[in-house]
């Protein structure tokens, strides 16, 4: 028969080896992030200075004082498209990285839970007798905390998905009140 306190002892180290592989899970889907923004900064910015550049290229070759208010004019509506743009890949970006760490922060919950009633059970075998009840409670409240966190992961993808499709509602009626309002000018 294995020694009780080698069965706690394994369940308590593999409990730690699963809070390590959170937190490794954790800070890999962070940095993936934190990767995807930068480059997205680094894109907006380029796109920025590219069409600012161009722009100013246009308006030195402004032939009278009304050419040169019209082009500049018309030249906002490349930087309103760079932000659009840019508004909806952080929008992707950040719910994306919601919707994972809500998954590993779950995924990781119901593997302690299961963890933790193993060790309760083990605990169960090594209680005195009575001690059924405090088992259960516990148990009882392992169950209730892995029923929030499913329910918190479904509120989150809800919240997520409703966020990204929002920034693609405002982004649709933006770019066509800008389709709009070119037409009217011209």
């Amino acid at each position: 028969m294995p020694n009780p306190n080698q069965q706690l002892s394994t369940s308590a180290r593999n409990q730690v080896q699963a809070q390590l592989g959170l937190a490794t899970s954790l800070a890999d889907t962070l940095i993936d992030s934190m990767q995807k923004m930068i480059g997205l900064n680094l894109d907006a910015a380029k796109a920025s200075f590219d069409s600012s550049l161009a722009g100013a290229q246009q308006l030195l070759g402004a032939k009278d004082p009304q050419e040169f208010f019209s082009l500049s004019t018309h030249q906002a509506q490349p930087h309103a498209e760079i932000v659009l743009t840019y508004i909806r890949h952080l929008t992707s970006i950040t719910s994306g990285t919601q919707i994972e760490l809500t998954r590993v922060a779950e995924d990781q919950i119901n593997q302690s839970s299961r963890q933790m009633v193993k060790m309760i059970d083990q605990f169960g075998t090594l209680a005195p007798a009575g001690s059924e009840g405090t088992l259960f409670v516990m148990k009882a409240a392992l169950d209730n905390v892995s029923a929030s966190v499913g329910q918190f992961a479904r509120n989150s993808k809800i919240a997520a998905e409703t966020m990204e499709h929002n920034m693609k509602m405002a982004s649709f009626v933006a770019t066509h009140s800008q389709a709009r309002n070119g037409r009217a000018k011209r």
